[in-house]
């Protein structure tokens, strides 16, 4: 736009007044750009705010010094202690270095990223508690408006395949033992009328699948159960994807007068999602194209 302000005045002739009343700016502003256009800066884009000088500025060897005790693993209060610098100085420049979360220290993991052969062959289960409320919240009416008190949770129980990514989704009242393994129960039906044989489950170490009637359900119907590495929800990953689009795409797509209206529309959308969204890693085809029913 400012490029177009300038081919204005000085390709089409234009008067400086008109041209910055046409662009809603005024003319001082106007002219400034043209000065810099004149200049030979033919980008005109937006200049960097840092000062030229910052006489203040902490030193480079002092820079380097706190980044050295910082890849000791040290705290900022803890190198500010060292240095008898302001906490503040020490956290602004472990920002300025990247260095302001201990995790930035440790060597980025490789992508590892899997797929099992066939249908049925993992399924990953995972819970995702959703508040209820009897009227539109705080992420549609503003902070400090629409809020429900005391109206509980939802637990949407989630069970996702590795190989097709096909997802059978419940909303039930809680996340106990005696739900989890009724749950799974419903959703090896579910994959057994679609012609998929469920032989392993992975989930979470929650209370709920570390249960003894759990472990019961799942000796049952001859599944092997896996539960991930503590700290490690990457295990669990394709769960976790899933249940992130759920809730983009879901639960906070639109506004739902009530957590009912909100339970009411689950159904139509895990049948588009099922049956008709593009998926990414499935070569932008539905998730059900890769099970043998298809």
């Amino acid at each position: 736009m400012r490029l177009l302000l300038v081919r204005r005045v000085v390709e089409e002739c234009w008067r400086v007044s008109d041209a910055a009343a046409a662009f809603g700016i005024s003319e001082r502003t106007a002219y400034r750009w043209l000065a810099r256009w004149r200049a030979g800066d033919d980008q005109l884009v937006d200049r960097s705010s840092t000062p030229k000088r910052m006489p203040r500025r902490t030193s480079r060897a002092v820079e380097a010094l706190i980044e050295k005790l910082r890849r000791l693993r040290m705290t900022s209060t803890r190198i500010a202690a060292e240095l008898e610098m302001a906490v503040s100085t020490v956290g602004a420049v472990l920002a300025r270095l990247g260095l302001n979360r201990l995790s930035r220290l440790e060597p980025l993991e490789p992508p590892n990223r899997y797929e099992r052969r066939r249908p049925g062959e993992l399924i990953h289960l995972d819970i995702k508690k959703l508040g209820r409320f009897d009227r539109p919240g705080h992420r549609v009416e503003g902070r400090g408006r629409g809020r429900s008190y005391r109206a509980g949770w939802e637990c949407v129980h989630v069970a996702i395949d590795d190989y097709s990514r096909v997802a059978y989704v419940e909303i039930l009242e809680n996340e106990r033992g005696e739900t989890c393994a009724g749950f799974l129960t419903r959703a090896i039906a579910w994959f057994k009328e679609r012609t998929v044989r469920v032989e392993r489950v992975i989930s979470d170490n929650g209370s709920g699948y570390r249960s003894r009637v759990f472990a019961q359900a799942c000796t049952h119907h001859r599944v092997r159960h896996l539960r991930t590495r503590p700290y490690r929800p990457q295990t669990n990953g394709k769960a976790e994807r899933f249940i992130q689009t759920l809730q983009r795409e879901w639960a906070y797509a639109v506004r739902y007068e009530t957590s009912h209206h909100r339970s009411l529309a689950l159904g139509p959308w895990i049948d588009y999602y099922n049956h008709r969204r593009p998926h990414g890693a499935l070569g932008h085809k539905p998730p059900a194209t890769r099970l043998p029913a298809a």
